[in-house]
């Protein structure tokens, strides 16, 4: 967390169709602390390009492991959004 600010930053990547919809593969993301991966999925939602038409529950990854979305977020995080995997 930034003390002077009290935010924190995250990298928001976003692979396959999320990415289409967003026009980008990764953003920095700036959150009032303290703050839950719903709070950036919020967020995303709202700022970027295609945002509203993310699923209400995407599979969301936080440094690398999977999450829920009640799960809480530190300053420098890597968020990823990933999209459903077709198995075959």
């Amino acid at each position: 967390m930034t003390a002077a600010s009290g935010t924190i930053t995250t990298r928001l990547l976003l692979f396959a169709s999320y990415a289409e919809l967003a026009g980008r593969e990764e953003v920095m993301a700036t959150l009032p602390a303290p703050a839950r991966v719903s709070d950036l999925l919020a967020w995303a939602r709202s700022s970027l390009p295609g945002g509203g038409s993310l699923p209400e529950r995407p599979l969301v990854a936080v440094n690398r492991r999977h999450v829920r979305e009640d799960s809480p977020l530190s300053d420098g995080d890597e968020v990823a959004l990933l999209p459903p995997m077709a198995g075959g």
